[in-house]
């Protein structure tokens, strides 16, 4: 399996590789009538493609940094409660309700 993963990725960086080589054409950016760029397209890409890894790592790090808060609340509180009874069940000081008799013991 790890021989197919990196065949699958190693046809991918040379298939984008190619496009890249191919794609040299200059393109301008203009911000607002302010400022312009000139770069090769395949650089704008490859920025343009960055940013949304960035964005989407920083968006999966605020997830995770959130769980993990949640997780160390939800512990907190499981160690400040009181010890289960028997089987799992919570502690209670009412006795148990009396259960029904099965249908043909009557």
């Amino acid at each position: 399996m790890t021989a197919v993963r990196i065949a699958v990725a190693l046809a991918a960086f040379v298939f984008l590789l190619l496009a890249a080589l191919s794609n040299t054409e200059a393109v301008t950016l203009r911000f607002l009538r302010v400022a312009q760029f000139e770069s090769p397209l395949a650089f704008v890409v490859f920025v343009a493609f960055a940013a949304g890894v960035a964005a989407g790592l920083a968006a999966g790090a605020w997830r995770n940094a959130r769980m993990r808060r949640h997780l160390f609340r939800l512990r907190r509180r499981l160690a400040a409660a009181p010890a289960p009874g028997p089987h799992g069940a919570a502690p209670s000081d009412r006795p148990e309700p009396p259960r029904a008799q099965p249908l043909d013991a009557v």
